[in-house]
């Protein structure tokens, strides 16, 4: 399987308001690494996974919208805890609204708070998926 990774940053406000998060509960900053990797069993006529500047410009655009912003008042966290998990899969999801999904048999989002903690989410594709669905 081949693999192509792009790497970006969003610094982000919120909230976790639920006492299993302890402190984390009031409103806080994290600076996010933010690393999507495009994963093919195949190559392209190419010989590429993906175009590498197509795929830091499309986690590029996904971050934008969330840098610099406090998720608790962002419209696509409403009604939900933004854990580290949450957001890469809102990422996840994003990145598989565009163009880049041909071709693609896996995606992983991986988010780091700090050099010793991260999270991440996969999604596995198949030739006929359109969304993580498969719809």
């Amino acid at each position: 399987m081949y693999r192509v990774t792009v790497r970006g940053h969003a610094m982000v406000a919120h909230s976790l308001p639920d006492p299993f998060f302890g402190p984390a509960q009031a409103l806080h900053g994290a600076t996010y690494v933010v690393e999507a990797t495009f994963s093919g069993r195949e190559l392209d006529a190419h010989g590429t996974v993906i175009d590498i500047g197509a795929a830091g410009d499309a986690l590029g655009a996904v971050l934008a919208d969330l840098n610099y912003r406090n998720l608790d008042e962002h419209p696509a966290f409403t009604g939900k805890l933004s854990t580290t998990e949450v957001i890469a899969r809102h990422i996840a999801d994003r990145l598989l609204d565009g163009p880049l999904t041909a071709g693609l048999c896996k995606l992983d989002v991986v988010l780091r708070e700090h050099p010793d903690a991260w999270a991440g989410y996969s999604v596995d594709l198949d030739d006929s998926a359109t969304s993580p669905d498969g719809v």
